[in-house]
């Protein structure tokens, strides 16, 4: 009997990490992949034109981190390899909350974790991983999409330009459009007559600023990621600092600020700007660093969210990452949702395969279901800063879920339980339900079980890098901060 799936032919526009997760989901449902993107796709981790937010730091939750160890089967092992760090959460990172200082709790077998690592190396192995399990996936650099083929009904394809000018007609049963913020699926399909999708959008006026610098002596490995939140409550705008231990022993470093507290690409202040976070650690551990390369500066924050689920669409067409929603990247979601909606897509895949009808319409369902999360948890903390643009001013529903959110916050720093419940949640390994039930309530009424810490904790080895002291000569010790 003929297995459709032989013929069935995908293309996705973008290489990004979206569209090559996208792409590994779709591979077992289909006989071919093209996957085109406007750049040349290095052969080695490798800066790109078009990924300009990998000069700026991310972190891969284990939500995140265990979808993709789902689509490509090993490629813990190859970040690894090329020295990315896997962080034990909550033992494994300084945390300043609006509520304070998380406990560096210490679990024998910690169920979350981070993936510490340049976002070169991340999209490098997803491409080398997707084409080795799947070699009827094909990437086309220096390929752009002219215009789709089809009607307001549906579309069977796409027309692409190379790098020398030609054309090529791709005859296709899906269309994916995983071009990023840019999202050029929709002029693609306003060409087609398709009427503009609507589109709900909240800016806190984010801008960042990020260096790379040389980790100090005694900090190379199995170093703390850094976390200095900003606290929308206060009325002021907020800063927002972060530091993440990558391959190579350096530091990718990100600083922001809301509107009306912007980092400068200044290199003289970027250190001062660390200064006036909330808490000076930041600060004080840059000092004892060497910065590598210049500052980059970024505005492409706001979270914004096209609602191409409730749409009238034409069957063969799907949207996915930050095409469809794009959230601050402060909350360090955007890796971690692409790789769960692309893990949806896979299962509509296996329910109705790539040439149902109702495939795309199902899929764009999925992928917003998966994306609400990651939208809520950054629109629910955007919409109070002060200056933000967003449709309406806080509303009841939005100031009751923000308290409750923070009475949970403030009793996880000091109960165990309660910080394995929220992680759950701030990882995407749980949905927000999970945060709602009679026990979590109870806690969050109750606060925390243990007095605040006046500070971050800190190791002896942690200690002395901050200290400026030898870190060989002092006692390391696990650490703790129960």
């Amino acid at each position: 009997m003929h297995d459709p799936r032989s013929s069935a032919h995908a293309v996705v526009i973008g290489g990004s990490l979206a569209g090559t997760l996208t792409a590994a989901a779709l591979a077992p449902h289909s006989g071919r992949i093209t996957v085109i993107d406007r750049d040349v796709l290095p052969d080695t981790p490798l800066p790109r034109r078009g990924l300009p937010q990998a000069r700026h730091a991310h972190v891969l939750w284990s939500g995140g981190a265990r979808a993709m160890e789902a689509l490509l089967p090993g490629i813990h092992d190859l970040w690894h390899e090329h020295g990315a760090h896997r962080i034990p959460i909550p033992q494994g990172m300084l945390s300043f909350s609006p509520s304070g200082w998380f406990r560096r709790w210490h679990d024998e077998h910690p169920r979350h974790y981070a993936i510490g690592a340049g976002r070169d190396l991340m999209d490098w192995a997803v491409r080398q991983q997707l084409t080795r399990l799947h070699p009827h996936v094909t990437l086309r650099p220096a390929c752009t999409p002219v215009r789709l083929l089809g009607d307001r009904r549906g579309v069977r394809g796409v027309e692409v330009r190379d790098h020398d000018g030609g054309t090529e007609a791709l005859e296709a049963d899906l269309i994916v459009d995983a071009t990023g913020r840019a999202a050029v699926g929709g002029a693609l399909l306003r060409a087609l007559g398709v009427p503009e999708v609507a589109e709900t959008r909240v800016d806190a006026g984010v801008v960042y600023a990020s260096r790379r610098y040389r980790a100090p002596a005694g900090a190379e490995r199995d170093w703390p990621i850094v976390s200095l939140q900003a606290d929308p409550s206060n009325g002021r705008p907020g800063g927002i600092g972060t530091i993440v231990p990558v391959e190579t022993g350096e530091w990718f470093v990100s600083l922001s600020g809301t509107r009306g507290h912007h980092p400068t690409g200044d290199a003289a202040a970027f250190e001062d700007f660390a200064r006036t976070l909330r808490h000076p650690v930041a600060a004080d551990l840059l000092r004892r660093a060497e910065p590598v390369g210049d500052v980059t500066l970024s505005r492409s924050t706001p979270n914004v969210r096209r609602h191409y689920d409730k749409a009238r669409l034409p069957a063969g067409f799907l949207a996915v990452g930050d095409a469809a929603t794009a959230c601050n990247p402060v909350y360090g979601h955007g890796m971690s949702s692409a790789a769960r909606s692309a893990l949806a897509v896979g299962r509509v895949a296996a329910e109705t395969g790539l040439r149902h009808r109702d495939f795309a319409k199902r899929a764009r369902k999925a992928v917003a279901r998966e994306a609400s999360a990651a939208w809520t948890l950054a629109t629910g903390q955007d919409i109070f800063f002060t200056g933000v643009e967003a449709p309406a001013p806080p509303g009841a529903a939005d100031r009751a879920a923000s308290w409750y959110v923070n009475a949970l916050m403030n009793a996880a720093i000091g109960n165990h339980d309660v910080v394995q419940r929220f992680t759950d949640v701030m990882m995407l390994e749980e949905p927000a339900g999970h945060l709602v039930t009679p026990g979590m309530v109870v806690a969050a009424l109750r606060g925390p079980r243990v007095p605040k810490l006046g500070g971050p904790v800190l190791t002896p080895r942690e200690q002395a890098v901050l200290d400026g002291a030898d870190p060989v000569a002092t006692p390391t010790g696990p650490g703790a901060g129960g």
